[in-house]
């Protein structure tokens, strides 16, 4: 008979290495608390890593450049979080700026807007993920770029876009096929503006 350990370690074979769980993703297996205490001994033994408080990854092996375990990116902590409440989420601030190439600046906290509840998370390293509420019109773009570079514009602002920022602007929505109408409208005039004039 297999015991608790060996039936999430196979479960999470199965799903491959990288995955990120929580341990309510286990609860039909037996009671929260021994599920808990599973995942420790899991911990302890080096075969999942907690990214934070009840979140965990069966984490990649970096075998080739001799790294050793691979922990899990912003992106992927804050995606797993997402799918697991079922909300939509998109990076903003500094961190919307840097996924953009716009400023090479990596914030102690990254933040997403979420339309779901606001909450935040501290992982692994004491840096944190912070998901803020947002209004409904945030999600309503059909291209995820179109919305990554509304958001990420807004916070820079109108007045601080740099030659050099502009040219990377520029590149980026060359090599991407152009907006829809109804995209473009959800922006702020002189994001749209601005974008309208670096088509090549």
């Amino acid at each position: 008979m297999q015991s608790l350990d060996d039936k999430i370690i196979n479960s999470l074979k199965k799903r491959g290495r990288g995955t990120i769980f929580f341990s309510s993703s286990f609860s039909h297996l037996a009671q929260s608390k021994t599920i808990n205490k599973a995942l420790e001994r899991l911990t302890q033994d080096g075969k999942i890593i907690r990214v934070a408080t009840g979140i965990y990854c069966y984490p990649k092996i970096d075998k080739v450049l001799g790294l050793g375990v691979l922990y899990p990116t912003f992106d992927e902590i804050a995606n797993a979080i997402a799918n697991r409440d079922k909300t939509r989420i998109i990076p903003t601030g500094a961190y919307a700026l840097n996924r953009l190439g716009l400023s090479t600046q990596v914030p102690m906290n990254i933040v997403y807007l979420t339309d779901g509840e606001p909450r935040k998370v501290t992982i692994h390293n004491g840096r944190g993920i912070l998901f803020k509420h947002a209004a409904p019109k945030v999600f309503a773009y059909s291209d995820s770029l179109a919305q990554l570079l509304s958001v990420a514009l807004k916070e820079l602002g109108e007045d601080n876009i740099t030659e050099e920022q502009r040219q990377t602007i520029k590149k980026i929505i060359n090599e991407h096929t152009h907006f829809s109408i109804a995209d473009m409208r959800l922006m702020p005039t002189w994001v749209r503006s601005l974008i309208e004039s670096l088509y090549d």
